[in-house]
């Protein structure tokens, strides 16, 4: 119980049932997920949960906008380490968003997972996730109009290059890429990007 009250008193309650959702997803997946579980983890007892989190998903909708939140300050600051042009700046973009599912495998599986796939229900999640898209979306126009990308709705290139970028994330996060793993996520990503912006070069 000394455990408990140290947890609550000193402020962290909401960061420890996060992190305990971390561990939880990180060791067992989503499914194996409650609120009971997570305030285990946390140290805290099994009604303190309740305090921040009306449910599970709630507690899942928090996890995945500090995901999205920190993936896009994480892609912000890739891109703003580019100097050399807008196409060395959008392919910043997909390295910092390969690098980002690759070291924080938790988050990444919880801001796509089904659980909260209606990001309607949950308004902070949902514009933390659009925060995220409108770079690529901004990246893309960014080349459109130096040239390095071809002409049309730059939500729908965006698309196609968050797709191509993500499902390399998903394979790497998942332990599908085994046999390549020598090689490292890095220099897959930079292949992966490199073949993504040959494809939406101009015809």
């Amino acid at each position: 119980m000394a455990r408990r009250r140290k947890t609550y008193h000193h402020g962290n309650l909401r960061r420890a049932l996060l992190d305990g959702a971390l561990r939880l997803v990180e060791d067992q997946g989503a499914e194996a997920l409650t609120l009971r579980a997570a305030a285990r983890r946390a140290g805290v007892s099994q009604a303190a949960p309740y305090r921040h989190f009306a449910d599970k998903q709630a507690l899942l909708a928090a996890v995945a906008e500090e995901g999205f939140r920190a993936l896009t300050a994480a892609m912000r600051r890739a891109a703003a380490a580019q100097a050399a042009g807008a196409l060395a700046r959008f392919r910043a973009l997909g390295l910092a968003y390969v690098e980002f599912a690759s070291t924080h495998p938790a988050h990444f599986r919880v801001m796509f997972g089904r659980e909260v796939a209606d990001r309607s229900a949950y308004p902070p999640l949902q514009a933390a996730a659009l925060e995220t898209f409108g770079l690529l979306v901004e990246a893309v126009a960014e080349c459109q109009r130096a040239g390095f990308v071809r002409a049309g709705d730059p939500e729908a290139l965006a698309l196609s290059a968050w797709s191509t970028v993500h499902g390399l994330s998903a394979l790497l996060v998942d332990g599908q890429l085994e046999a390549l793993s020598e090689k490292g996520a890095d220099v897959l990503a930079q292949g992966v990007t490199e073949t993504l912006f040959l494809g939406l070069g101009p015809r």
